[in-house]
């Protein structure tokens, strides 16, 4: 009997230390970046560095606000374009797909999260870029090259669509099927029971998992890096050139590094992405308490 509760009590702490360590690990990569990109900070306040547009290195200028403005635009336009077609894609494959059709999309939704980024941007180089190029773009601008907010865009959000189908379908799947038959036994369509029913009960879940597929496009890379062109501007349209943080450090890291405070201005930009994915999973975790009270 004690050796039973000894071996409880043992995994029980082993666990727990694992958790804190989990937990640890987070602050010591924001305690690592700090480090690293304090020296910046001896020449250049916060301020300048964040407000400022001017980049070049060359003169010792590093301001990040172009490439943090191309990553809102990237990101927000992925998720606006992703989101409806992942949640509607979800309600059918839930609600009104037939068990064959489900046999054949499931597998392609994982063979679509499965495949490296650099496929999405090889795909969206070859075919996303030279349609925006020539087909899409003249009709609203003079010229575009086609490496744009709007590639980056659209790129992002193929990518993370698996995954916001994925995580919906598992909320709509736990909804008991007592609240579907209960209201369509009192006359409600398949629709409205969908509407006013299943996404009404799962809206908290909603949006966590968008808050989840922000996360992620937040710190996408080599897909963004290969179709948004890279250029330290601030956008003014979907068609504009862009340089997202991410795409910022993949493409640098490692060169002109003998530059003054270059090595850490890039670390900065690692630091502000951590920064801005960890505020904005605390704001969405304070929000969806909100919500999840709102709608119990």
């Amino acid at each position: 009997m004690n050796s039973r509760i000894l071996k409880d009590r043992t995994a029980g702490g082993v666990m727990f230390f694992l958790t804190i360590a989990t937990l640890l690990l987070v602050f010591v990569m924001g305690i690592g970046l700090f480090i690293k990109s304090a020296p910046i900070f001896e020449e250049h306040s916060l301020r300048e560095l964040i407000f400022s547009a001017n980049w070049k290195p060359l003169k010792n200028e590093f301001g990040f606000l172009p490439f943090i403005m191309g990553t809102l635009w990237v990101t927000g336009l992925a998720i606006l374009l992703a989101f409806p077609v992942a949640l509607l894609t979800a309600v059918f494959l839930t609600e009104y797909a037939k068990p064959r059709v489900k046999r054949y999309v499931f597998p392609a939704l994982d063979i679509l999260a499965g495949l490296p980024s650099v496929i999405y941007g090889v795909w969206g180089t070859l075919l996303i870029v030279p349609w925006i190029s020539t087909k899409l773009a003249p009709r609203f601008v003079e010229f575009s090259a086609g490496y744009t907010v709007l590639a980056g865009g659209i790129v992002l959000g193929v990518m993370i669509l698996p995954l916001l189908v994925s995580l919906f379908i598992e909320l709509f799947t736990s909804v008991p099927n007592e609240l579907r038959e209960a209201s369509m036994s009192l006359g409600a369509t398949k629709w409205q029971t969908s509407k006013f029913v299943m996404l009404r009960r799962t809206f908290p879940g909603i949006v966590a998992a968008v808050v989840l597929a922000i996360s992620r496009a937040f710190g996408e890379t080599i897909a963004v890096l290969m179709v948004c062109g890279n250029l330290p501007q601030m956008p003014g349209s979907i068609f504009d050139a862009c340089y997202p943080l991410p795409a910022l450090i993949a493409n640098n890291y490692g060169e002109m590094l003998s530059l003054p405070n270059y090595e850490a201005a890039l670390m900065f930009a690692a630091l502000i992405l951590f920064v801005v994915v960890l505020l904005f999973n605390l704001i969405s975790r304070i929000v969806l308490y909100r919500i999840e009270k709102t709608f119990r």
